[in-house]
């Protein structure tokens, strides 16, 4: 366990290797889980304010689930998160031809319709983030649906701090990755 400021980093971040692999598991964390994608509160504002333009990239039955259901809902952990489909995939989730899953809201991001990215839940995985009083404990989270981003971390050599170098700086800042890093790479 390491702590950065008010951190507090399993080692499982730095010794993991990690490199996603959506030929192998086409997005499939888009729809299986407990709730949809946990939301911070900036970006239930963005998403409040630009989702005329992100539903121009959404599917059908996902604007569907929006309109009925709004854009999120408080999950049974009493976090905000991203609406689901039947109870399924997530709404902002969109499928390309071969089935893989993606993300709607990233994709209006790219298209230069929207200054929120995707939530940083989904872009911080296999890293969640857990609010523990003042501190902020970052764990790597297990899930077996990742087997092949496993395989190809381990075939590539890429810990999982460096596979999320750009939504770890996006949460925490340049200078604490840089004590991540140095820490990670002199240990």
């Amino acid at each position: 366990m390491l702590q950065i400021e008010n951190t507090l980093i399993s080692d499982d971040v730095i010794e993991k290797k990690f490199v996603c692999n959506l030929n192998a598991c086409k997005g499939i964390c888009c729809v299986e889980g407990d709730s949809g994608a946990p939301l911070e509160d900036e970006e239930r504002f963005f998403l409040d304010k630009e989702i005329e333009s992100i539903k121009a990239f959404l599917r059908e039955e996902g604007i569907k689930a929006i309109n009925q259901n709004g854009l999120y809902y408080i999950d049974s952990e009493h976090d905000y998160v991203t609406t689901l489909v039947n109870g399924k995939e997530c709404a902002y989730a969109v499928f390309e031809k071969n089935g893989t899953a993606s993300c709607g809201i990233e994709k209006a991001y790219l298209a230069g319709k929207s200054s929120f990215r995707k939530p940083l839940s989904c872009w911080l995985y296999p890293v969640r983030t857990k609010k523990i009083q003042e501190l902020t404990a970052v764990n790597y989270d297990v899930w077996d649906i990742c087997i092949s981003a496993l395989i190809q971390g381990e075939k590539l050599g890429v810990p999982v701090y460096k596979f999320l170098k750009e939504p770890l700086i996006k949460k925490f800042g340049e200078d604490w990755y840089k004590q991540l890093e140095y820490y990670a790479e002199n240990s």
